[in-house]
Parts: C-alpha cells; structure tokens; sequence
C-alpha cells in the first residue's frame, strides 16, 4: 500500500473505532495507530528530499561556478590583479573555505558601500546574503562538483586593454623597484603627453605590468611644469609626497584606477580636453609582496572628435583641520555646501586613511527631507572607489550636501598604523589624515554650471589654505609648499600673501620658471611692470621654450609702449604654439600699433577660428579693417564684439565713431550711433576722451551740434588735464566744425 493510502487508512479508522468502540478500548486504539502514523510520516520526511531550493546542496556547475564566473574571475585570472586564479573546478576547490570566509566577512568581492543608503550604484561587485549563503553550504558540502560536463561557458575576456585599442598609450619612463619589507609605498609619477594639438579625452585605462604590486592609483593632469620638476628633483623614479596643486582632476572627473574597477567610456559630449604640452601624474599606492619586485605602469587614452557638450563640476567636501588626539575612538568631521543650482548626480568618491572608520554623504532637501547618498561602515584605505549612480539622482537648488566622517585613533582600531596612537594631523602623507567626499554633478546648462563653479571654488580652496599653512608650520623651508600655498592665495585673489609665499619661495629655490611666471602676473597686476618684466626674462632664461612666459613678457612690453621689444617675444609665443588664441590675438595687435596692420590680419583672424569666442580678436580685427579702408568688415566684427561682449566700451565706442563719421551712406547711421555714444559715457562716467570724442561725432551728424561741442569742450579739457596736447589739437579741431554746424565725415 502507497504511504499515503496508508495514512489516510488510520486516520479513518480512528474515527471509526473511536464511535464504534468503548471509550477506553477506543483511547487505546488511538494511542496506538497515532504512533503509527507518526512513524510513517517521520520515515516519508526521511526518505523524500526536500523540495526548498534553499535547502538544496549546492554544486560547482549548477550554483557556484556562475557566481566566480561573474564575481570573481574578472580579477582572479592571469595578467589581472587576482593574487591566484579562479577559472576552474580545482582551482576553486582548493579554497573553498577561504572563499566561504571572505565573501562571509564582506571583505571580497571588494564593494564598501551599504545596500540602502545611497544607489545603488553602478557595476555594483557586492554579493547578496543569498549568494554568502551559496558559498557558505557549498564548502560545508564538502565543494561538491556537479556534473562538470554542466558548467557554463567561461566568458571570453578582452585580451590586454579592456576598453580596445587606445589612441595613445604612455608608460613610465623607467621602472620602480619595491623593496621586499617596504611598508605601503605612495609615489607620484610624470608622464609627458606628447600630443600633437587639443584633443578630447572619452576614456582613459590604466594597467600595471605587476599586478601584485599595483593596490590603487589616482591619475591627474598637470599643464605646468611643477609635477616635471618635483620629479627631476627626485633622484630615484617618481617623487614622493604631497601631490602638487598644478595636478588636478581634469574639468569635473573622476580620474583613478583600483582593482576590478574599469570606468566605461564617457557619454558622447562628455569628454574632456586635454591640452599639449601637459603631464600625466600618476598618484600610486603599492604594496611589498614579500620580495623585491619592479613595476612600470602604462596609461592608454582613448580620443573622441567630438568636443564636450556638457561639462560636469567636481564638488568637493572636506576638512584639513584635522587633529585627531591619541586614544580618541570617535573623532568626527563634518562639512556642508548648499547648491546654488539644481543638479544631476553622476557620482560619489569618498577619500580618507588609515583611521577613518565611517563615511556618510547626506543630501537634505529644500523641504527638510534628508536621504542618505553613500554610507561605509567599514572603511578601508586599501578599497577605496569612485561610486556611480545607475539612476542619477536630481538635488534642486537650495539642498545641502553634507558629510560626516569618523575616526578611530585608539590602539582598539587593528588599522591604526602607529603602536602607541599619538596625535595626527591633516595631511596628504598615508600615515596623515585627509577626509574629502568628491560629488561629481551635471548642471542644466551652461550658466548654471559656472553658477556652481564659481560658488565652490572659493570654499574649497580656502580649505586648501588651511591645510597648507598647516603644513608650512612643520616645514617652513620647504619651496614646493611655498609655491603651491601661493598657487591657492592666487585662486583666491589674495594677491599680497601670493606675492609673499611666491617671493620666499624663489629665495629658497631661485630655479623655479613657474614661480617666477606666476609672480611676474601678480606683480603686473599690481602695476609693478619694470619687475614683472624682470621676472619673465629669467623664466624664459631657465626655460626658453615657455610659451606662456614669452606670451605674457610680449603683453607686458605691449602694454608699456615698448612695441618692438614686444613684437618678438610674441612672434616666439606663436611659434611655441600655433593654437594659442591669446597670443596670436597680442602678435596681431603689437603688429597693428607699428603700421603693419596688413601682418595683423592673419593672426586676429586665426585667433577667431582657434576661439570664435574672443571678442577682443574681433574689436582688433574690426580696428585693423578700419585702417585698411574695409569699414564694413569692420562693423561686422565690431557687431560681433558687442554680440559677445554688451557693455564692452572699445567696440560700442569704435562702432558709433563709424557709424557716425563714415561716408559711405549705407552704414552711415547717426541714431544709432547716439544710442551707442551715450551708452558708453553713462558707463565710463563721462570722464573717457575717446567716448566723449565718438559721442560728440555722433551728435554732430545727428544734427544735435550743440550738444555736439558742448560734449567736445569736455573731451579737450581732459584730453588737457592728461597732458595729451597733440589729442587736444584735434580735439579742437573738431569743436571748432561743430561750432560752425558741421558734421566731421571721415572715410
């Protein structure tokens, strides 16, 4: 008889016995085919399997190969990071319970950040509780194998670059050398980008020829020589220390490298210019294996032809007053920032060292809503990550950003490099403290976006002060810290404390042409032009091929009246670099002021097609056109100066002179010039002779004659006061025509 039958047969002839029978002979019966009963039901559980999927014992080719195949092997497998492989049944076999340990504890698949509090983000590597759980009762299983004749196809992974055949590649210069008992090693690395021109970056991998070596890189950009020369001061590969300002994040991304981690191609019109004559820096965190090994990183770049369409902006949190005492177990640091303008956020990327045990990012909505954008409760140095938002989420103008950072400085803390604490400060050094969280966020457009830029730069250099004279405390001496404490006053347009960390630093390092570059700026700014000059000629002296310093040296000259000194400094300037818009755009106006207006002309209209943008090319250009006779290539550029430009004072000025002295009858326009006149008086206070001139000429041929030379009597008297005589001659001049109603007709 089937079980089943059987069961149902003794339930139902309890129930007969027990109304057919006595009470007490019936107890006795139902005592009896219940025990029955309980022994077949036990047995049936015993002998059938149970059909839960979860209480299945799981096998290599059903369960866990899927999951290495996915989670695991894209690192562990020759030539990658993976310390051993993870590709077959044995290999994984063999460390089953390792696995089964790790993936418990969370410490890999590498992924910090908490399910919910943020996200999720994209290409996530964490396992879900039901997949610890896979690994867990497939070791307890004793690894079975399955049926290996089963397990799925091993993916084809790409062969060397994973994001296809880079346009250029770039290597180290020469190896670096680990020795066999180094602590963690951060060294800064300069590769030159020898590119021929703009070009617009979409994509950037990063591959050590040692693996092993290899634990995190950030990768910046420096379009000034201060990275070159920490280096050469170096006298093995790389420098060490701080990272210089100069070496920053392209425009509004995100630029670092860590195992398993391969940031995908950008978007098309979000890639970002990278300039010639600029460095790679490669920021790079390596670890010992145990014996002396090399390593020599190559970087490949992956061009686009299209040119950015939308520019993101990197908002920076963060505090450099750290101070943590010794023995403080919970030591917290918080920052906030209020957007200015509603955002997209692209991604997150929390940065801190050794102590830090918690991150916390925060947005708090206009109407006091508050969700959280990344938690880490388990912080660790050695997996850090740039974090991307699979659904990118809006903050409308008027939320705070927040974060709230904690450090554990107590012997309790096993990732506490020092064995007594003691007190630690803010510092780029690994055995410092840092505490930053990046917010990488697209605005709607374009004014929005310089909105936000110009809204957080300040906040986040004045924060960079505070570190850096920190610094300066410890090591007053130091050049570099010098310079790049000047560099952060000159963002901040604190011109006098610049000046003063520039000018020590060249008394401790006289060799610096980056120094003194940007020390003659700020000594032009001030009106010290003699010593500007002095300055340039000795960046140019050490270095003869800076374009800049040629470039500016020329504008300088230029705007002292010493043209021909100037004309061949900017002949140099150009032909240092055939793209620079601003130099060409100086060559042609120092050409202009000696006659060679003709010469001028190439170069103002280069200038427009490098940057169609520079309103002052196009007011050159329109005044080189005037004296050439070509008034209506004139007016057009001077238009397209105002176009740009509104309240611009040369162009309206220029414009209204024409308009209202011209012969020519089709541009001749007196209103217009009077609306242009009076315009351009109103902005400069009445108190500019070449406005007033252009005004009184415009009412003169509007037939407002004595307006005309009442305007014109001012223009003599301050054309007198200045002491310009020979101005004041044709001033005169021209006051007398009006005086007798005449208009003054020109060309």
């Amino acid at each position: 008889m089937a079980r089943s039958a059987f069961i149902f047969w003794a339930l139902a002839s309890t129930a007969l016995l027990l109304s057919s029978a006595s009470h007490r002979r019936g107890q006795r019966y139902l005592t009896l085919l219940v025990w029955i009963v309980c022994l077949v039901v036990a047995g049936q559980a015993a002998a059938q399997p149970n059909a839960e999927p979860n209480d299945a014992i799981p096998t290599f080719a059903d369960d866990i190969a899927p999951l290495v195949f996915s989670r695991c092997s894209t690192c562990h497998r020759p030539g990658e990071v993976g310390p051993f492989p993870l590709l077959t049944y044995e290999d994984v076999r063999r460390r089953a319970r390792q696995i089964a340990e790790v993936t418990a504890s969370r410490f890999m698949p590498p992924w910090k950040p908490i399910p919910n509090f943020g996200g999720p983000f994209a290409r996530s590597r964490r396992l879900s509780d039901a997949e610890v759980s896979l690994f867990a009762r497939w070791e307890e299983a004793g690894a079975p194998a399955g049926d290996l004749n089963q397990v799925p196809v091993m993916p084809e992974w790409p062969v060397g670059w994973q994001l296809g055949t880079p346009d250029v590649v770039v290597t180290m210069p020469e190896s670096y050398t680990v020795s066999a008992d180094a602590p963690d090693t951060f060294r800064n690395f300069v590769l030159p980008l020898n590119i021929d021109g703009t070009k617009y970056v979409a994509g950037l991998e990063f591959r050590p020829d040692n693996p092993r070596v290899a634990h995190h890189a950030n990768l910046r950009i420096d379009r000034t020589e201060s990275s070159s020369q920490l280096d050469a001061q170096d006298q093995t590969p790389g420098y060490e220390g701080p990272i210089s300002p100069n070496a920053q994040y392209p425009e509004g991304h995100f630029l670092g490298w860590t195992p398993g981690q391969l940031p995908p191609l950008a978007e098309p019109g979000m890639a970002w210019r990278l300039e010639p004559g600029s460095d790679l820096v490669i920021q790079l965190h390596m670890q010992s294996t145990g014996r002396a090994e090399s390593i020599q990183a190559s970087v490949g770049l992956f061009f686009t032809d299209e040119p950015p369409q939308r520019t993101p902006v990197m908002v920076r949190l963060g505090r450099q007053n750290i101070d943590i005492p010794p023995g403080d177990s919970r030591y917290i640091i918080q920052d906030r920032f209020e957007l200015p303008v509603d955002v997209e956020l692209v991604g997150v990327q929390p940065h801190a060292h050794f102590r830090a045990t918690e991150i916390n990012g925060y947005a708090t909505y206009p109407d006091g809503r508050r969700e959280s954008l990344i938690r880490i409760s388990d912080w660790d140095f050695n997996w850090q990550g740039v974090y991307r938002y699979e659904t990118r989420p809006v903050l409308p103008k008027g939320t705070t950003v927040s974060m709230e950072y904690v450090y554990d400085n107590s012997a309790a803390n096993p990732r506490n490099p020092d064995d007594p604490p003691r007190r630690v400060l803010f510092g780029q050094f690994s055995n410092d403290e840092m505490g930053d969280l990046w917010l990488q966020v697209l605005t709607r457009d374009e004014n929005d976006r310089e909105t936000l830029f110009n809204t957080i730069m300040p906040k986040v250099l004045n924060e960079d002060v505070v570190g850096y004279e920190s610094a300066l405390i410890a090591d007053p001496d130091n050049p570099v810290l010098r310079r790049d404490t000047a560099l952060l006053y000159m963002g901040l347009n604190r011109t006098a404390s610049a000046i003063r960390h520039y000018s020590r630093s060249l008394e401790l390092d006289p060799s610096s042409a980056t120094a003194r570059y940007n020390l003659a700026i700020l000594l032009a700014e001030q009106g010290s032009l003699d010593e500007a000059v002095e300055h340039l000629q000795l960046a140019i002296e050490r270095r003869p091929n800076y374009g800049a310093a040629h470039n500016n040296l020329g504008a300088i000259l230029l705007s002292m009246g010493r043209t021909t000194e100037a004309i061949p400094s900017l002949d140099r300037a150009v032909a240092l670099d055939l793209d620079n818009a601003v130099a060409r755009n100086n060559l042609g106006s120092a050409l202009s002021s000696v006659g060679r207006s003709n010469d001028a002309l190439p170069h103002f209209r280069q200038a427009l097609v490098l940057d169609p943008t520079m309103a002052d090319a196009h007011h050159n250009l329109a005044n080189a056109l005037e004296t050439l006779g070509d008034l209506a290539g004139a007016v057009e550029h001077q238009r397209a100066a105002l176009e740009l430009v509104p309240r611009a004072i040369a162009p309206m000025t220029s414009l209204a002179w024409i308009l209202a002295t011209t012969g020519n009858v089709e541009l001749r326009d007196p209103s217009e010039a009077v609306i242009l006149g009076e315009e351009a008086a109103r902005l400069t206070d009445r108190q500019n002779v070449r406005v007033l001139d252009a005004l009184a000429a415009a009412y003169a041929a509007a037939g407002q004659f004595d307006q005309a030379a009442t305007t014109q009597g001012v223009a003599v008297g301050l054309a007198e006061e200045l002491g310009a005589r020979t101005a004041a001659a044709e001033l005169r001049r021209r006051l007398a025509m009006y005086q007798r109603r005449e208009p003054y007709v020109g060309q």
